[in-house]
């Protein structure tokens, strides 16, 4: 009896450590595998604070990683790392860099640079110029509907998100 109950406890510890990552799927926008510990690299590999300092999209470079919650970021220079490093929630993408205007339509779409727009000291990233052109009509209704589906959706998968019905 006592063996069976071990190897149910085994099993069902085996099974839960196996669906843990299945839960963290998909919640940030990266490019995966591009670094030599397998780490996905965010933001297209651009300097995300090199954007909020006023330069616009600036190419990182791997030898300026930062890895901050299994995700890596590129940067161009060691201050910009350094900046980062230091507050990441300051400077991440919101919605894990995914369109913010997809996020508000209940779908993850990929986010790009540049198209990115820094509302109240965060910053969202939108698909391309014409999506981009939509979000400015309404940027709070979109903003709003976002943030209000972003917490449904965080943890489920790319696949399965984009595969509802809307």
């Amino acid at each position: 009896m006592r063996t069976s109950n071990t190897l149910i406890a085994t099993a069902t510890f085996v099974g839960m450590l196996s669906a843990a990552p299945a839960f963290a799927v998909d919640e940030y926008n990266v490019t995966k595998g591009t670094t030599v510990e397998g780490h996905g690299v965010a933001f297209r590999a651009n300097d995300v604070v090199s954007l909020f300092n006023g330069l616009g999209t600036v190419p990182g470079q791997a030898r300026y990683t930062h890895v901050h919650d299994g995700v890596a970021y590129y940067f161009s220079s060691a201050e910009t790392k350094n900046e980062f490093a230091a507050a990441p929630e300051k400077y991440m993408p919101r919605y894990g860099g995914y369109c913010a205007f997809g996020v508000a339509k209940g779908k993850k779409l990929d986010g790009s640079p540049r198209f990115a727009d820094i509302v109240d000291g965060k910053l969202y990233l939108f698909l391309n110029a014409d999506v981009y052109k939509a979000y400015e009509k309404d940027k709070a209704g979109v903003l709003a509907d976002a943030a209000a589906n972003w917490p449904d959706m965080q943890h489920i998968s790319v696949a399965e998100v984009n595969g509802r019905e809307s």
